[in-house]
């Protein structure tokens, strides 16, 4: 999703990474991570996407850095239990998961960051997503990274931690639950007093984003990769 609709995104993490003095590789062989035809039951596909996003990353070094907690939950904890069968891929499913890192855990666990040079002005309401929360424990790295960047408040999100109702192919296969469990998020945002909602998974900001929009609400939609790199 970073790469057919928010490439902006995908600029953000490359310049904040190399403004650390990091060297970034991005191969143009991969794809889709197979999360959604995991997620929908189509584990036969989502094996095959895995093997082929296993084959691309076997063949790199270093640390795999991704800017969403959904897909690098999925390549470090769902691709060795798809594959677990598969003796020659769980072993290249192990290997790449300690290697793989949500962007903000990369930046505060392994770097050791917690100040990245942003200037931002605006009140922002930081919402969890839900596989970065609760597969790979991102409780306190985005706000530890947000507390640094001058000028921006932060403000409570009432029931931050509730998902926001995307959910991947859940959103379109029971669309009247999403919708209801988006209107709910909105509205604690809306209370929050924020004029920035910032996020780490682009799939919820979108979901987040058109539900504002059809509300026709001013607030700005951000990930967090955008507000760390700007500087004015």
């Amino acid at each position: 999703m970073v790469d057919a609709f928010y490439p902006a995104v995908g600029t953000a993490v490359v310049e904040i990474l190399e403004a650390q003095g990091i060297a970034v590789e991005f191969s143009c062989d991969q794809t889709c991570c197979g999360q959604p035809a995991f997620n929908g039951g189509f584990w036969n596909d989502a094996r095959a996407m895995a093997r082929h996003t296993l084959d691309v990353f076997s063949m790199t070094a270093g640390p795999i850095v991704v800017p969403s907690g959904s897909c690098a939950d999925m390549i470090a904890h769902r691709y060795p239990e798809l594959l677990r069968d598969d003796m020659e891929y769980v072993s290249k499913a192990k290997h790449v998961a300690v290697r793989t890192y949500e962007f903000t855990q990369f930046l505060v666990d392994e770097l050791g960051l917690s100040d990245a040079g942003a200037s931002c002005r605006g009140r922002a309401a930081y919402h969890p997503s839900c596989h970065g929360l609760r597969g790979l424990n991102l409780c306190e790295q985005p706000q530890t990274l947000l507390a640094h960047v001058d000028g921006l408040e932060q403000v409570e999100l009432p029931c931050a931690e509730e998902c926001c109702g995307f959910g991947g192919l859940f959103s379109v296969k029971m669309s009247a639950i999403s919708g209801a469990m988006l209107e709910r998020k909105l509205d604690h945002l809306i209370a929050s007093g924020a004029d920035i909602l910032v996020g780490s998974d682009v799939s919820c900001l979108m979901h987040m984003a058109g539900g504002l929009q059809r509300r026709g609400s001013q607030i700005a939609v951000k990930h967090i990769a955008e507000v760390l790199n700007e500087h004015g």
